[in-house]
């Protein structure tokens, strides 16, 4: 029985650590990769990877089989609602009837910062359409909740520019919105190695979402192999509680009576 469940649109998930699946060397290191992650939940970016439209071309899912992992399309590289929304009824065709997906519309090419008007509106646009939205989103606690309110199943809100590895800028922020959110949240973008990891974890995030800080390290399958021990000992300590923080002042770890004179 797992007393820790992770639970996303009525589905238990294992692994709290989600990856993608860009830049990598080849199809070979990703899927090396992925497995050292544990991952059961891989991202996908319709636009830019071939999942069976390109039939001439190497086709990811060889990699990554869907009857191992959970497919989870997403609109990378989409700049407005309408681009978002069509990507992700064509991932729906292509995944046969695949509802559960990734949102992400940019408000520009240099931050990849998410623009949140036309995230709302493909949000809402994709729910009426039978959709199960997990969304990226900027780190506003009210943006946050009115995507919730939505109806969308997970909030991902970065913790600092997609591919910028600078970690987590601003944990009080994500802790709001966790403190708030009915819903997983899940911190997506900014990841840089497995000390961010088990940050997030530890100020209660449901899990990680990260593609770069994996593929560009030096060693990916290395990386993803402390990803998911960082994602797990980060949910660890989480769960036990950590100590009080003592400003100014000692406390020793021996008893200090009955000392040996």
């Amino acid at each position: 029985m797992n007393l820790d469940p992770f639970v996303i649109a009525g589905k238990p998930v294992r692994s709290r650590l989600l990856v993608g699946t860009g830049k990598y060397a080849d199809f070979d290191q990703t899927q090396k990769a992925i497995e050292a992650s544990g991952a059961e939940i891989v991202t996908v970016a319709i636009r830019r990877t071939n999942i069976g439209q390109n039939p001439n071309e190497p086709n990811l899912l060889d990699a990554i089989p869907p009857s191992r992992y959970t497919l989870l399309p997403n609109t990378a590289g989409c700049y407005t609602a309408q681009d978002a929304v069509r990507t992700l009824r064509l991932a729906r065709e292509l995944l046969d009837g695949h509802n559960l997906v990734k949102l992400e519309v940019l408000g520009d090419p240099h931050t990849l910062f998410p623009n949140m008007v036309e995230t709302l509106s493909a949000a809402e646009t994709l729910i009426r359409d039978g959709f199960q939205v997990m969304v990226y989103c900027s780190d506003d606690p009210i943006m946050a909740k009115r995507l919730e309110e939505l109806g969308c199943v997970a909030i991902m809100p970065l913790a600092s520019l997609i591919g910028s590895g600078m970690g987590i800028l601003n944990p009080w922020n994500l802790g709001i919105i966790i403190d708030n959110a009915k819903v997983p949240v899940i911190v997506d973008a900014g990841v840089g190695t497995a000390s961010d990891a088990a940050i997030a974890m530890e100020l209660g995030c449901s899990g990680v979402l990260m593609n770069t800080a994996i593929a560009q390290a030096k060693d990916p399958v290395l990386m993803a192999s402390a990803m998911k021990k960082g994602v797990e000992a980060g949910r660890e300590a989480f769960l036990a509680g950590r100590m009080a923080k003592k400003t100014y002042q000692a406390s020793p770890s021996s008893p200090t009576s009955g000392l040996i004179r």
